[in-house]
């Protein structure tokens, strides 16, 4: 059979074969023309040395503050371990059980170490790690669960114990610099910095109550930094690092420490009592706002705990009317003379009371001809 017109007759693969053959060349000539392309000794060569390294030049003024900081302040900071012994069962001995960790910083030259109650709840046995990683045995010697701080003893040559210089958070300012130094995860020590990012929040402490004033920092704050310090960029104390806001258990920005001015009044009475009670009139707070709402001033009477300090002296909480509507009763404006314009500053004014002491309460009360300003005398409690 004839083919058709316009039919080549070749065998069926000779296109193929052609543009194989073709692709070969060109690959070929490729890696031909690419090798001479090539340094003398190929891939590799064999007189390659490391290239020149730059001089940094000098440290920023910004670093160098910073650095100088660090070094000044990082002998003061402690790594922190907390241990029980137990005996399992169907074991013979005893065995030391890990409780937890975290940080601590030095206080004073007599060998005492702040840190947060929940870095030693828990334990029997502590010790102490100062830079060198060589490990004291050391002793607890109070606590104040209500602001979840702890003090232990720690018996080491004088020379390691350089404590911090103390500074106020009455008046820290949000914007300013903040730096935290601890042992994050167990890590050597870490210093990590930011800014104060809030002020006068609120947190609740190892007893259930809530600790007022606390400083919020978006320095980086993680497990194991509790009971660190969190510093000014003078290097001094304003706090210590105690919680972080989280979902996951790691930090995302939002940290929390126990002002300076709070532990400089709880930390002496540790030291004296071995413990610290809050003491209180035995009353719920409210919001600031039904006070403004009013355009007045005051610590707002929420509610009275009946058979307390307070309702023992006749003050009077907001209520309810029938209608649902919120009737202001007693404003604290004043402890002792000192003036009380918000709920804070009822809180720092009765911080500096221990249980049992009296106080002249002074209060703005509601009268038929509007509110006066009446004083009572409340025997303080301590609050549980």
């Amino acid at each position: 059979m004839s083919p058709h017109p316009g039919e080549r007759n070749e065998p069926a693969f000779s296109g193929v074969f052609s543009g194989t053959f073709f692709s070969l060349v060109l690959v070929f000539g490729l890696l031909y023309f690419g090798a001479r392309a090539l340094p003398p000794h190929g891939l590799f060569a064999g007189d390659a040395e490391p290239r020149p390294v730059a001089p940094r030049g000098e440290l920023g003024q910004d670093e160098r503050v910073t650095v100088a900081l660090f070094e000044a302040a990082s002998p003061a900071v402690v790594y922190i371990q907390s241990s029980n012994v137990r005996r399992y069962r169907g074991e013979p001995l005893l065995q030391e059980v890990p409780e937890g960790s975290g940080s601590g910083f030095v206080w004073d030259e007599e060998g005492h170490v702040v840190t947060n109650l929940h870095v030693v709840r828990g334990g029997a046995r502590f010790t102490v790690r100062f830079q060198d990683s060589v490990p004291h045995p050391a002793e607890l010697v109070g606590t104040a669960p209500d602001y979840d701080l702890a003090v232990l003893a720690v018996d080491v040559p004088r020379e390691k114990l350089r404590p911090l210089p103390l500074g106020r958070s009455a008046d820290l300012r949000v914007g300013q610099s903040a730096l935290a130094i601890g042992y994050p995860f167990g890590l050597e020590q870490t210093l990590t910095t930011g800014v104060i990012s809030g002020l006068d929040r609120e947190i609740q402490s190892q007893s259930g109550l809530l600790i007022h004033g606390v400083i919020q920092t978006d320095a980086a704050i993680n497990p194991g930094n509790s009971g660190g310090p969190l510093l000014d960029s003078s290097g001094r104390l304003i706090g210590i690092n105690t919680a972080i806001a989280t979902s996951t258990g790691a930090n995302t920005g939002v940290g929390f420490a126990v002002p300076v001015d709070t532990v400089n009044r709880i930390v002496p009475r540790i030291l004296e009592e071995g413990t610290f009670a809050r003491a209180g009139l035995g009353i719920g707070v409210a919001d600031d706002l039904y006070a403004a709402d009013e355009g007045l001033q005051g610590a707002v009477i929420g509610g009275v705990a009946s058979g307390g300090p307070a309702d023992r002296a006749g003050l009077i909480p907001m209520r309810e009317t029938n209608g649902g509507e919120s009737v202001l009763g007693d404003l604290i404006v004043g402890i002792d003379g000192q003036e009380i314009r918000r709920a804070a500053d009822l809180y720092q004014a009765l911080e500096v009371y221990r249980a049992g002491a009296e106080v002249r309460v002074q209060v703005s009360r509601a009268g038929r001809s509007g509110r006066r300003i009446e004083e009572v005398v409340v025997r303080l409690a301590a609050l549980r």
